[in-house]
């Protein structure tokens, strides 16, 4: 890994503890009130560990992941960052595009670590394609639990949660698509 690609890695896990840290300092900010932020807050540090951990248990195999690992995180950033600063509260759309662009994000990540293990480009597009459609279902039942635990503020509907499906699973097509087009050449990606 070089230096610009630790730094990178570096600052955007760096800036998610930081907005996480932001949320649950502040909840009686406007742009946290009733959306779960303290109880959000354990899951979306996850994505920290996943793809060291993942790294790890492989034997640690050259090079590092890097972008694998930012493209993970960087999806929960986004998401706290877009309450932080109240783009959820101020603009409608924060929630459509970030469904979109998120999954874009986190389905690339997803589809260079697979192309890493050797599995055919469009091997790796459907299986990392399948995976944003799970993730996004599951994603939408836990803000249906959170919701029903207490929470609010997220707004949840039946037309919402379907918009959500249908944004993030054509963003992991997307970023999916846009990997492998990339490593169209016969290459895997490395990182």
């Amino acid at each position: 890994m070089t230096s610009r690609q630790n730094q990178i890695l570096w600052a955007v896990r760096a800036s998610l503890v930081l907005a996480i840290l932001v949320t649950i300092s502040f909840p009686s900010w406007e742009q946290f009130e009733g959306k779960g932020m303290l109880f959000r807050a354990p899951f979306y540090l996850l994505p920290l560990i996943v793809v060291p951990g993942i790294w790890r248990l492989r034997g640690r195999p050259d090079p590092y992941p890097w972008a694998v690992d930012a493209l993970v995180v960087a999806p929960f950033l986004m998401d706290t960052l877009g309450n932080v600063f109240g783009f959820y509260n101020n603009f409608d759309v924060t929630d459509d595009v970030l469904h979109f662009v998120n999954w874009i994000l986190l389905i690339a990540g997803v589809t260079i670590a697979l192309l890493r293990t050797g599995i055919s480009r469009l091997t790796a597009w459907t299986t990392a394609y399948g995976i944003g459609g799970l993730a996004i279902i599951w994603w939408e039942f836990a803000e249906f639990l959170v919701q029903k635990a207490g929470t609010a503020g997220l707004g949840l509907t039946y037309s919402d949660t379907i918009g959500d499906l249908m944004l993030s699973s054509t963003g992991g097509a997307v970023g999916a698509a846009l990997v492998v087009w990339r490593s169209s050449d016969g290459s895997h990606a490395r990182g």
